[in-house]
């Protein structure tokens, strides 16, 4: 029967830490006149298996900064923790599992008591089926009573199940199948079966003076501590994630965990450096290939990835330092039951008697453990996910199987294992639970189309012929290529209220030194923001280019950063705040490479990623690793131009002028007419022709490619002038020296008044190759009236009476 109520309705299955964040964002995300039903039989709300716990000796295998419940504010739980639980709690502690799950709890809690926002209907309850009626769902409970609900999600996790278990010892009430529900005996000795992070907290809590934990495993491996202070991610090997079979993935990564202990003496660098691009190593795998790593690599994995707490490890290691852990490689083999004790035998022949065996085997990921998940099989509402796992499910969580798009019927958690691998820890979960939660809200508001997303899988709110125009553009961006603004154009000319495309053609516009256009675009991008609903994502953007176009540099700067820090991904925004051939940037020398490198975990060995890590690597002096970078970023695409200029540094600086001139000057034929800052790879070419003492070809290239004929705007001064200064300084070119036409195409407040410390010192350079000191006063003098000190110390070495301005000989300065 059709009602009013299911109109308005959405059913969370699950109430564990990631069903209770996706009810919690449903709450805040809806207005009062919805309702979110999240219904699980458990007492609590917020816990789970993982955080059920009420021994506070049960530490998080995470420190408390990586653990918020918020993708975007990432000292939500420290700021909770030293408010509701320790005020001198530090970012590297771990806190006990209880405590986060009171903070999940905490949360929803906080979520319900606005008045405007949704209602919530905790229901302690298990869901029997789910089943379709028309365009909406039926959720049918274990009481027989139904709730009609457009849109369900699924945060069931993963059930531990007991099917290696003898026939004697199944059917025995000794058996703890699940120890968080169930209790271990007080007396006598135990036998956990399974080594991972649910035996060391079991352990911890069943150790007893006069008790022996036994502990068997197939490959008694122990999950790994943390080692504190920590060490940086290592990012992956470039071109990892292009590896298509298990080998050669094991080879490659056996040499990457061995190359980052010899850099960092920490293998945990390498594994950590692995996260941004896991998912997309097994997407890589074949089938057959998972179904190997599972068998042969997934428990070395585990307890490299998954580790414990030091304090955690210092109390297990106690345990067994006074023989009450003894660890047995092997399995169960057989089990004799008497009234008295359980018997258990070993396949080595080992014979072992103890009060009860503890299942620490962990979640079963299969279908067929949860009665729930094999009813909605039958019905073809979900399948098995790849190698088995899970159930499966697309990018954006929604569930495949027979319902269409239009219907969200999405999953979260360690349901997803089968597509992602790793779905279990807090950084994954949290952002699930966040954008399973905004395609729910957007559905219930008559959004039933899926938006496009960017390359690197950011929200555009706009029509998707608009998106395309967008992404064609954002790409000749990362290329370094001509007609980004003539598709940023096309863009909000298919669809008027595109914002994000507005608003980048103003911050562009504003960076590449247009005095007009930008305001107009910055008013349209207001103009639509206010008929569009956006994501997070693009009003955190629109909010940081309308500081950065508005407020002073530095508050701007700090605008742009401070969005760059909550969305790394978002490419274009990066591009502006790092210093590269195509912009001033916003940041220079350590912070640049202290940024980018803290890109990696979001970015893994993306091509654009790698050739901006390559220049990184190259300011470093790091040679051998820009060259790698920089090759790899090309193989995957030749059109890189930040490759291609971090490449061009390294032949420069380490001397390799033949090789160098050569590669430069068959990419500048084949791919240079596409690059909009073809006359700086030109400049490259012309200081190989300097330092082979060629000054002929330096002045056939000069009147080929870099005469004010044929560069224009800023490019005039940044390479034409600085290319006259060299071969002045240098003795090459002195006689007949253009710098009068240069200047007479230079933008006219570049010598006057630059508007950046990158501008001013090109414009220094240019003066100085012209010998005008008078120029060179005023523009000191502009230079020193700015309270960015780097404004001053950028025209002070050409400056009359310096050293630098007056040399005629030697290798001029670096410079990018």
């Amino acid at each position: 029967m059709r009602t009013n109520e299911g109109d308005c309705r959405v059913v969370v299955v699950g109430a564990g830490a990631g069903g209770t964040l996706v009810a919690t964002h449903l709450v805040t995300a809806l207005s009062s006149r919805f309702r979110v039903e999240l219904v699980d039989p458990a007492p609590s709300t917020g816990r789970g298996q993982a955080y059920s716990t009420t021994d506070e000796r049960h530490l998080l295998n995470v420190p408390a900064s990586g653990m918020s419940a918020f993708p975007r504010d990432p000292e939500h739980f420290l700021r909770w923790l030293r408010n509701h639980h320790d005020p001198r709690f530090q970012p590297h502690d771990f806190a006990p599992r209880a405590v986060f799950g009171r903070y999940v709890e905490s949360l929803l809690t906080t979520a319900t008591e606005f008045p405007g926002n949704a209602r919530l209907v905790r229901r302690h309850a298990e869901v029997a089926d789910v089943t379709r009626a028309d365009d909406r769902f039926v959720v049918e409970l274990s009481d027989g009573e139904q709730l009609e609900a457009r849109a369900v999600v699924l945060a069931t996790g993963s059930r531990p199940g007991t099917g290696w278990a003898p026939p004697e010892l199944a059917a025995d009430p000794r058996l703890v199948a699940d120890p968080w529900t169930q209790e271990i005996p007080e007396v006598g000795d135990v036998l956990m079966l399974g080594s991972g992070l649910t035996m060391v907290d079991l352990a911890i809590t069943a150790d007893r003076p006069d008790r022996t934990i036994h502990v068997v495993s197939r490959t008694d491996a122990v999950p790994h501590p943390h080692v504190l202070p920590t060490t940086p991610p290592v990012p992956p090997p470039p071109g990892i994630t292009r590896t298509q079979d298990l080998d050669t993935l094991r080879a490659t990564l056996a040499a990457h965990v061995e190359e980052t202990v010899a850099a960092t003496g920490d293998w945990r660098a390498a594994v950590d450096g692995l996260r941004p691009v896991t998912a997309q190593l097994w997407r890589g795998l074949s089938e057959a290939d998972k179904r190997r790593f599972i068998t042969e690599d997934a428990r070395s994995w585990d307890v490299h990835r998954h580790r414990m707490a030091p304090a955690t490890s210092r109390r297990l290691d106690a345990v067994a330092t006074v023989g009450r852990l003894v660890r047995h490689r092997g399995t169960l083999a057989a089990v004799r039951a008497d009234r008295s004790a359980l018997h258990v035998t070993l396949d080595d022949g080992t014979t072992l008697r103890v009060a009860a065996v503890v299942n620490c085997t962990g979640p079963v990921g299969t279908i067929a453990a949860d009665p729930l998940l094999t009813r909605l099989a039958q019905s073809g509402l979900v399948r098995p996910g790849p190698a088995g796992l899970g159930i499966d499910t697309a990018d954006d969580g929604r569930i495949l199987g027979t319902l269409p798009d239009t219907l969200p019927f999405l999953a979260v958690g360690s349901l997803r294992r089968g597509n992602l691998w790793e779905s279990t820890a807090m950084p994954e979960i949290r952002e699930q639970a966040y954008d399973v939660a905004r395609i729910v809200a957007r559905s219930l508001h008559g959004e039933a189309r899926r938006r496009p997303v960017d390359p690197y899988g950011l929200t555009l709110s706009a029509s998707q012929d608009a998106a395309e125009l967008y992404n064609a553009a954002l790409g000749r961006l990362l290329r370094l290529q001509d007609g980004v603004e003539e598709g940023l154009d096309a863009a909000v000319a298919a669809d008027g209220g595109f914002v994000q495309a507005h608003a980048a053609l103003a911050l562009l516009g504003h960076e590449w030194g247009a005095t007009t256009h930008w305001r107009e675009s910055l008013r349209a991008a207001h103009r639509a923001a206010s008929d569009r609903h956006l994501d997070d994502r693009e009003s955190s953007f629109l909010d940081a280019v309308t500081t950065r176009l508005r407020a002073d540099e530095a508050t701007g700067a700090a605008a742009l950063l401070r969005h760059v820090r909550l969305f790394p991904r978002d490419a274009l925004a990066v591009s502006v705040t790092v210093s590269t051939v195509a912009f001033g940037g916003l940041t220079s020398g350590t912070q640049t490479a202290q940024l980018v490198e803290s890109l990696g975990r979001s970015y893994g060995d993306d091509w654009w990623y790698a050739g901006q890590l390559a220049f990184v690597r190259q300011d470093q002096e790091r040679w051998g690793e820009a060259e790698d970078l920089a090759s790899y970023a090309l193989s995957v695409e030749p059109a890189s131009g930040h490759a291609v200029h971090a490449r061009a540094h390294v032949h420069y600086e380490t001397g390799d002028h033949d090789a160098g001139l050569a590669w430069l000057d068959e990419w500048i034929r084949t791919r240079g007419p596409e690059a909009n800052h073809r006359s700086h790879f030109s400049w490259h070419a012309a200081l190989h022709e300097l330092m082979q003492d060629d000054v002929a070809a330096v002045r056939r290239r000069w009147a080929r490619e870099l005469a004010p004929s044929v560069v224009s705007g800023s490019r005039v001064v940044v390479d034409s002038g600085s290319l006259l200064w060299r071969g002045r300084v240098t003795g090459a070119w002195t006689d007949d020296l253009p710098v009068a036409e240069v200047r007479a195409q230079a933008p006219a407040e570049w010598l006057t008044a630059p508007p950046t410390p990158f501008a001013a010192m090109h414009s220094a350079v240019l003066l100085a190759a012209d010998g005008d000191a008078t120029a060179l006063t005023g523009l000191e003098a502009h230079a020193r009236q700015s309270d960015d000190r780097v404004f001053a110390t950028s025209s002070l070495p050409c400056a009359p009476g310096s050293s630098r301005s007056s040399r005629s000989g030697g290798t001029p300065p670096r410079r990018r």
